[in-house]
């Protein structure tokens, strides 16, 4: 394996008494699509606002590509491309001259500065849009833009906070399929989102903060089995009333009621051994009018909070993203 494009090692970093930052350490490894998960607060935009060189640890170190951000931030910025988690577009200015004027600023000109405007908005189609005053767009359409101003210098590691936040299904869909080529064009992308689901489906790896610490670094199987205590969660669906099938499954031992759905309900049962299970469907189908039962991996949203719960507030052991698991 190639060396890690970056190395965070005891990142921290305060507000007065605040620690939003708080002894951090992993390693991304080039190539890997990573999602950086955590509820508000958790310290995800600070760690990214630091490796995006704009603003100070207060001590730890960040090196990318093998350059330490802190003594030569401006050989960093040169790899490194950074979509903010808002966008706020120039008045009396057309997305064409947005782009140029980014363009300049990173230092194109001439057939280059062009080759790179024409590059960056037909890959995230905006090329019907090129006349269009940034302040007239959607909020698709907007974040496009964005992605468009992040990708001018051919950066190595993109580092995107919350780029899917208000759009529609639609607009989502798009961003995924860019995600997904660039990926394939060899990019590393560093992902911020508070909707583990969403990237779930995109990442190769998912860092969780909490409280400005790692709580876990892995792939999303590592996630959902990291607590053996947990059982195996059913979607069941009954005829008849609901309520019967939730008085069941509350006298009978072993079983969790974790989501109450129209036609049943998602319940956890604490055994995973087969002949357990085929007993309690057999009881379960003698008692009830089952339509279906069906066993579903644990959502990436209840295994997090199951962590939590359980106080592994600790940081495990140095990982390297899209290792297929926690790093020993």
């Amino acid at each position: 394996m190639s060396d890690p494009i970056v190395k965070v090692r005891g990142l921290e970093r305060a507000f007065g008494r605040v620690r939003a930052v708080d002894g951090i350490s992993f390693d991304l490894a080039r190539g890997q699509v990573v999602g950086l998960i955590g509820a508000n607060g958790a310290g995800k935009t600070t760690a990214m606002r630091i490796m995006a060189t704009l603003d100070m640890p207060d001590s730890g170190a960040v090196t990318i590509g093998g350059v330490d951000i802190v003594d030569y931030p401006t050989r960093v910025r040169r790899h490194i491309g950074w979509m903010p988690d808002h966008f706020t577009p120039y008045s009396d200015t057309t997305v064409g001259d947005y782009l140029d004027f980014f363009g300049r600023a990173h230092g194109f000109a001439g057939a280059e500065l062009a080759r790179r405007v024409d590059e960056v908005r037909d890959f995230t189609d905006l090329v019907s849009l090129n006349d269009r005053p940034t302040t007239g767009l959607s909020k698709g359409q907007s974040q496009r833009l964005c992605l468009a101003r992040t990708l001018l210098n051919n950066p190595e590691f993109l580092i995107l906070d919350e780029p899917a936040a208000g759009l529609d299904p639609k607009a989502r869909l798009e961003f995924k399929n860019l995600v997904r080529v660039l990926r394939e064009r060899g990019k590393t992308l560093l992902i911020s989102s508070h909707i583990l689901s969403e990237l779930g489906e995109m990442c190769d790896s998912l860092i969780f903060m909490d409280a400005g610490r790692l709580v876990h670094h892995g792939d999303t199987d590592s996630l959902q089995r990291r607590d053996a205590r947990t059982g195996i969660v059913f979607e069941i669906e009954i005829h008849g009333p609901v309520a019967a099938l939730l008085d069941w499954l509350a006298v009978r031992p072993g079983w969790r009621v974790v989501e109450q759905l129209r036609d049943g309900a998602r319940a956890e049962f604490a055994s995973g051994e087969p002949g357990a299970v085929a007993a309690e469907l057999r009881r379960m189908s003698a008692e009830l009018q089952i339509v279906e039962f069906r066993r579903q991996e644990r959502r990436l949203e209840e295994a997090f909070v199951e962590m939590l719960r359980a106080g592994n507030g600790a940081p495990p052991p140095l990982p390297v993203a899209g290792n297929g698991g926690d790093a020993q």
